[in-house]
């Protein structure tokens, strides 16, 4: 079969990074001194793979980052059910350390080659998929196109793209359909997303809802959640979850501004950068606060005010152990953070007006009660003082978040459906002679 015609500014785009390899490589190098990229795992990389491949059929997986690669574990354990194995990816060492503890039997993780011709060859020689998942809104030119060169079925899942981004990828048509005509089906989050999809060129879209939804609450060690509640079983408490910088400083006007009519008020603060925390605890202590990093093995003890969780894959503990919940990305122009672990986890969620990344999820629990929104740090201030003052309101509100986020549930059994001839022609082709 001859390959399909590229427009120009694709061919341009393959031909340019394979141009430019050498500056990946300084790029890597760069990353590496930053703390962004594991030194043991850098030539993952560049698709130097860093243990064998398993015998039969191999699934990749791939999501970019903590929130994505937590949206697939569904499926990666639905798959690995079936006796195929699954090969997750993902670009982060956040996600890399969160799905070292959480990927089930059956399933290996790699860090993502970057999208280098070279790089994609070595990785696809050695993994050789019999087809290819990507999570949500990633669509990496070269990848698609080795794939597709291969003849490997690509699918993407969990998809979205807003508007605004439909917008964007209309302005150069030709690109946008001959990436999307390469995808074998696009399983897309809602309606109004696959109608975007399809008109720009996606052959084959359904809506298969949003994976995160049946995501299982993040697991917690019993240990440590008893530990935490014995800790602060007398103190109101509250939780600032996955904050991005500025974030932090309205949390401690709350906890400032609180104080008085709080007496022993703990602030819990977990950065959704963990390298952040050192930075944090200063800025409270300039503030005034006596603030503890749990990274240096402290407690919320009785004269922590500002608790500073910058620890990963520990959201668990701290979601079960606090009421009320503020969840980050979303005083500033981030675009979210996702509140379903919190909704799970018993919490009354408040937010920022900057939600666009989960606006399908806040729409869900802002209309039934589980989630509000709140404008600044002042309306911030108000809203965990009403809610800590209230005790029943707040249980009201993480009642009616929790029974939101169950009653959207099913994607995982709709994106099992789309992928089972997938599964059954890698099956067939690694029995056949």
């Amino acid at each position: 079969m001859r390959p399909r015609p590229l427009p120009p500014l694709l061919r341009a785009y393959h031909y340019g990074l394979i141009a430019l390899e050498p500056a990946l490589a300084g790029l890597l190098a760069w990353r590496r001194r930053r703390g962004k990229e594991d030194p043991a795992r850098l030539p993952e990389r560049t698709g130097r793979p860093g243990r064998p491949r398993p015998a039969g059929p191999l699934v990749w997986a791939h999501g970019a980052s903590i929130g994505e690669a937590v949206s697939l574990l569904g499926v990666v354990e639905r798959l690995t059910r079936r006796g195929v194995t699954v090969l997750v990816t993902s670009g982060t060492r956040t996600s890399a350390e969160l799905l070292a503890r959480r990927l089930p039997a059956g399933a290996l993780h790699q860090f993502a080659p970057l999208d280098a011709p070279r790089y994609l060859a070595r990785f696809l020689d050695h993994w050789r998929p019999d087809f290819a998942l990507v999570a949500e809104s990633e669509i990496w030119p070269n990848t698609i196109m080795a794939l597709d060169r291969r003849a490997v079925p690509l699918i993407l899942v969990n998809g979205r793209m807003s508007e605004r981004s439909a917008r964007g990828w209309s302005r150069t048509p030709g690109v946008a359909r001959a990436l999307l005509s390469r995808f074998a089906v696009c399983l897309v989050q809602s309606a109004e997303e696959a109608e975007r999809f399809a008109r720009l060129g996606a052959p084959r879209v359904e809506v298969g809802g949003n994976l995160k939804f049946d995501a299982a609450a993040p697991p917690a060690d019993p240990r440590r959640v008893a530990e935490l509640a014995g800790l602060i079983a007398d103190r109101p408490v509250w939780l600032a979850a996955s904050t991005h910088p500025g974030e932090e400083a309205a949390a401690l006007a709350v906890q400032r501004a609180l104080a008085p009519a709080f007496p022993r008020l703990l602030t819990i603060v977990v950065p959704r950068h963990p390298e952040r925390g050192p930075g944090i605890a200063a800025q409270a202590a300039g503030a005034g606060l006596g603030a503890a990093l749990r990274s240096e093995g402290a407690l919320p003890h009785a004269g922590v005010e500002l608790y500073v969780a910058d620890t990963v894959g520990e959201l668990g503990l701290f979601y079960r152990a606090c009421p009320v919940v503020f969840v980050g990305g979303s005083l500033v122009r981030h675009g979210g953070q996702n509140p379903i672990e919190a909704a799970r986890l018993g919490a009354a969620i408040l937010h920022g007006p900057h939600v666009r990344n989960f606006a399908q999820v806040y729409d869900v629990l802002g209309r039934s009660g589980g989630a509000r929104q709140v404008g600044d740090g002042e309306e911030l201030s108000r809203a965990v003082a009403g809610l800590l003052a209230d005790a029943a309101a707040a249980r009201r509100m993480a009642g009616a978040a929790a029974a939101a986020v169950e009653a959207c549930g099913g994607a995982v059994e709709r994106t099992m459906a789309a992928l089972e001839p997938f599964i059954g022609r890698a099956a067939a082709g690694r029995l056949a002679p």
